[in-house]
């Protein structure tokens, strides 16, 4: 299966490196990977560029950014539209991968024989692990049912249907929503192991949290759902004061009425879908 990959980066110098060694020894290839360099203030653009010398798929877009702030949703998404509209219609996977990760040498293989031993995988993703006290463990946000963000692989089909990822704070969970909703299904393998050398979030603005309550609002998961994801959310960070950040942003959306991302009968479905794992995590 033809795999095209696209990494936004900004300022990754330190990482973007390690992330294109490890891409560059997989034992299947991808047809096509391009970084787009998202106004990068270091050497991230020289490094990439060292490496597009060496291997034929790789390339470098170089992106004039005015928001220099590492936060999770429109900069980024705007980044992996960028690199997306250079590439052609040929592929059959589409990655959406962070440039601070390191892949094992079989991950882009595996993902492949995901797809192809089930026509209804819509997505597919290994788990994302970090470094404490020598040892790489699970990051705490990893999901058995969730692939992060960090880590996207798409079938065309799918990715075609659910439409273009919203440049907001919540894309890498409602891409999994809109792809249920379509029937399709979301593929995780724990033992798809990648190292994450950046824990996420570890450079977010302080404002991130009441984006993360503004998500859950423009999601529709209503109040109660999104009390419930919040106390998940701020424990698994733990630092209960997000708590409080998420329902503000909640309260802020629901006040100035913004545009929700997803339809009424697409948010009727992500309640359902939300509330019918709670219960299956409680019975």
């Amino acid at each position: 299966m033809r795999i095209y990959i696209v990494i936004p980066a900004y300022n990754e110098a330190r990482f973007i490196g390690k992330t294109l060694e490890s891409l560059a020894i997989q034992s299947l290839f991808p047809e096509k990977l391009v970084v787009v360099d998202d106004g990068s203030t270091d050497s991230t653009a020289k490094i990439v560029r060292e490496f597009s010398t060496n291997y034929s798929f790789i390339s470098l877009i170089e992106k004039t950014s005015q928001d220099t702030t590492h936060a999770p949703g429109s900069k980024v998404i705007k980044a992996f539209k960028s690199g997306l509209s250079s590439l052609d219609e040929n592929y059959e996977i589409i990655c959406k991968f962070d440039a601070d990760l390191i892949f094992p040498p079989d991950y882009l293989e595996k993902i492949v024989s995901h797809f192809r031993s089930n026509p209804q995988a819509g997505m597919a993703g290994g788990f994302c692990t970090i470094e404490k006290n020598g040892n790489w463990v699970l990051e705490n946000l990893t999901g058995k049912d969730h692939i992060r963000g960090a880590l996207k692989a798409y079938r065309k089909a799918c990715f075609k249907e659910i439409g273009k990822l919203p440049e907001a704070m919540g894309w890498d969970t409602v891409d999994e929503l809109l792809a249920q909703f379509h029937g399709w299904q979301v593929i995780t393998d724990p033992n798809l192991l990648v190292k994450h050398l950046k824990p996420t979030g570890a450079s977010y603005s302080n404002a991130s949290g009441k984006r993360q309550g503004i998500a859950f609002y423009r999601l529709r998961y209503g109040l109660a759902l999104t009390f419930i994801a919040s106390a998940k959310l701020a424990f698994q960070k733990r630092d209960f004061k997000l708590f409080g950040d998420y329902l503000s942003g909640f309260h802020a959306a629901s006040k100035e009425k913004q545009p929700y991302l997803v339809s009424e009968e697409e948010g009727r479905f992500i309640r359902d879908l939300r509330w019918k794992k709670i219960f299956q995590k409680i019975f």
